[in-house]
């Protein structure tokens, strides 16, 4: 098969981190533009803005949209429209009725659609969930706790409606969660901090079950300084098994049974590489309803306001 190439739109941190160095590393891909704003890519054609990029650059197969979610879904929609394959970064979109009407459109005009969650794709998370099959699970526990200062300095639309707050890093341990577990999570109760000068959360706790009755907790917290902490506990009838470091680290009953380097984002071009190839669509929301429901249910508490 011939090269996929592909636009970037969104040149900001995660592009940067992830996206840019995965893509010229990976022989599938030919990056032709990207669009932008602010940023730029050195000796890669550049666009202030989707439209321009279509038009300036229509030969290309796919775009990957690394833009906040919030405008998310007026971009792939442009893209789809055009015939363009399309990966999301995550969440997919700012409300579920987005992203089921991408899945749709992606549907009807025949073209691949990836609705990423790269922590998946962690080192760890699979051999995990081959570990949890056929044994009893008694509980499980997620503390994600982290620094927003440090990882999304400057980024003002994380606190506007749309934009998540402490669930854009608490949704990542929400799609392994609910990779590695047998059954569907139901939340039946939550409390969300939202400082006073924000629209969104700064910490959370969540309460589930499945229709089993599994208890499942999780504490996510944005104001954590010092070490930071990413960790799944799952408590079974066999042993317990802890993810830690977002997933890049196995143990069970405290003994580390693997750890290997991340390639998350690696990973999940690959899978769009698949996906192209197949014209298929992979956007599963489990993730984003849980959040959903966590809005619809939880009980909103003022904290201080942050200022970063």
């Amino acid at each position: 098969m011939s090269r996929i190439r592909i636009g970037l739109v969104g040149v900001g941190k995660i592009a940067r981190d992830q996206h840019l160095p995965v893509i010229a590393a990976n022989p599938d891909y030919e990056l032709v533009a990207v669009a932008s704003r602010h940023g730029r890519v050195d000796g890669v054609a550049h666009f202030y803005t989707l439209e321009g990029l279509l038009e300036g650059a229509g030969d290309l197969d796919a775009i990957s949209l690394c833009t906040p979610p919030q405008v998310r879904h007026a971009l792939a929609r442009q893209a789809l429209e055009a015939g363009k394959h399309v990966m999301l970064e995550k969440p997919p979109g700012a409300t579920l009725s987005e992203v089921y009407d991408l899945i749709d459109l992606a549907r009807e005009k025949g073209v691949a659609l990836l609705a990423t969650w790269h922590s998946r794709y962690a080192p760890a998370v699979e051999p995990a969930k081959a570990w949890l099959e056929g044994k009893k699970l008694r509980r499980v526990h997620v503390s994600w706790k982290e620094d927003v200062r440090h990882w999304h300095p400057g980024q003002e639309w994380i606190w506007e409606p749309g934009g998540l707050g402490v669930f854009d890093p608490g949704i990542n341990a929400l799609s392994i969660v609910t990779h590695i577990l047998p059954h569907a999570l139901i939340v039946h109760a939550a409390t969300l901090e939202v400082p006073g000068n924000r629209q969104a959360p700064i910490a959370a706790t969540l309460s589930m079950h499945d229709h089993r009755g599994l208890p499942v907790t999780a504490e996510f917290d944005w104001r954590q300084t010092g070490p930071q902490t990413w960790d799944i506990v799952v408590e079974t009838d066999q042993g317990t098994l802890t993810l830690s470091r977002g997933g890049a680290v196995m143990s069970i009953d405290g003994v580390a049974q693997l750890e290997q380097k991340e390639q998350e984002y690696a990973n999940l071009y690959a899978l769009f590489a698949k996906l192209v190839a197949e014209r298929k669509v992979d956007a599963d929301l489990a993730p984003l309803r849980i959040v959903a429901d966590a809005y619809l249910t939880g009980r909103w508490l003022r904290v201080e306001d942050f200022v970063e």
